[in-house]
């Protein structure tokens, strides 16, 4: 492992660290812990917090679960938190690693903070900086050396186990083991296989974050691993020896809606047709998308439950033409059966275009035409998602996001002291307001279970 990658790994900090990119972890930190609030309702948070209650018990070193409360192992807190925040696919992510940094990178750092009984606000904040840093590098050197197309649970157990490195200040040897431990027992699982059949799975992230910080803790305790290709291979050695340089940080896109980046491009197409045109859903017969081949995959047309929903490019583009946007509770199940989102869902093609599968990943395209009831016909044009670094979203823009999917479960007056919190990091007040707020439990509206 490289002398730069270990100096980088345990020395950056907030002094060294330039401004911009601390203000990026903020932001990044604000949209995760806003998603995962909104995600506190969905049966996946609920069922895998339920089971690290059951099966990750706290030991020595303990943790609290993300908006839960109940005191777990740190592995089970990140896997716990991982999950979470995956189950509501609003959360940040990155093109080139085709998958999300943020989503197990943050629980694993809160799960270490806790574990390891840390108060630096600022170091707080440069280590979520570093595993930003470290994931997204992760994720490209997977990619490009590996044949399959893996989540992001498969390289963020490297960036996970790299944060338990600096926590807990290893020296060289063991944090090679802690990285090497992580990669080999990261989840590869193949991210195709969930967009074909969506369900709880999902991008692997909370699984990420159980490995990478069972491996931290392994390899404190003396356990070995075998070296971390992705990390020390002679083919990717270009993307470790600019940490510190180039910050990866700024490169993370932002989500406007509730679903999978690939079919955000048309819901997008829609909307500026929408509102270009002032139409309404009635005034439109038929929608046609073309797209490239990993959102033509998003095929559920129908969904039943909310992975599904998440996972579609047609019902969340028959939402927004009906809805004029895409929220948290239109992929929810309570939502589903509105007959004229069906209407357009069920009529919907989807194509692809090999112009725009030349594109992906570094660029996501789909135009989208609507045939009116009149008979005209009105077309996009190219259209990208909003929220790509090159044109990066404003802090208001994160503060109304993170308000609109906090409040309905923390209250108002919770979720303006966490925006507050994440706000002030860095200006060395502590951590104690942030960890009051995140980890109490909120509102739980599950019928009481029976007795008998």
């Amino acid at each position: 492992m490289s002398e730069t990658y270990i100096e980088f790994l345990h020395s950056a900090d907030a002094d060294s660290i330039p401004e911009e990119m601390l203000g990026l972890a903020r932001k990044w930190l604000l949209d995760l812990l806003g998603v995962a609030a909104g995600a506190t309702e969905t049966a996946m948070s609920r069922i895998i917090r339920d089971h690290a209650a059951e099966h990750f018990a706290p030991g020595q070193r303990k943790a609290a679960m993300l908006f839960d409360g109940r005191m777990v192992s740190p592995s089970g807190a990140a896997l716990a938190g991982g999950m979470t925040i995956d189950a509501l696919d609003a959360h940040d992510g990155h093109k080139l690693t085709k998958g999300h940094v943020g989503c197990g990178v943050l629980p694993a750092l809160l799960s270490f903070t806790q574990a390891e009984q840390l108060q630096d606000d600022r170091a707080f904040l440069a280590s979520l900086v570093v595993g930003y840093e470290v994931g997204t590098r992760a994720g490209i050197a997977l990619h490009r050396t590996a044949s399959d197309y893996h989540t992001s649970g498969a390289w963020v157990a490297i960036a996970a186990a790299a944060l338990g490195a600096r926590v807990m200040k290893m020296d060289a040897t063991k944090t090679r083991h802690a990285i090497g431990i992580a990669e080999y027992h990261g989840p590869r699982s193949q991210m195709m296989r969930v967009i074909d059949s969506p369900t709880m799975v999902k991008d692997g992230s909370g699984w990420g974050a159980m490995a990478g910080v069972s491996a931290a803790y392994l390899a404190a305790g003396g356990f070995t691993g075998a070296p971390a290709i992705t990390v020390e291979g002679g083919d990717v050695s270009d993307l470790w020896g600019d940490l510190g340089q180039t910050w990866r940080i700024a490169e993370q896109y932002y989500k406007h809606y509730p679903i999978c980046r690939w079919a955000q491009p048309p819901v997008q197409a829609v909307l500026d047709l929408k509102r270009g045109y002032n139409l309404r859903s009635e005034d439109v017969e038929q929608i046609e998308i073309t797209t490239f081949h990993q959102s033509r995959r998003l095929a559920k047309r129908a969904p039943i439950t909310t992975e599904e929903a998440q996972y579609s490019t047609a019902y969340p583009t028959a939402v927004a033409m009906v809805r004029g946007g895409v929220s948290p509770d239109d992929v929810m199940e309570k939502c589903f059966d509105d007959p004229e989102v069906q209407r357009l869902a069920k009529s919907m093609t989807v194509v692809e275009n090999d112009t725009y599968n030349v594109a992906f990943p570094a660029n996501r395209i789909s135009s989208v035409t609507l045939t009116l009831r009149s008979g005209q016909q009105l077309t996009s044009g190219d259209t990208e998602a909003l929220g790509d670094p090159e044109n990066p979203v404003t802090q208001d823009e994160v503060k109304a996001k993170f308000l609109a999917y906090a409040q309905p479960k923390l209250g108002s007056e919770r979720a303006n002291a966490l925006e507050k919190a994440v706000g002030r990091l860095g200006s060395g007040d502590g951590l104690g307001a942030l960890m009051e707020t995140i980890f109490a439990p909120v509102q739980d509206d599950r019928p009481a279970k029976s007795t008998l």
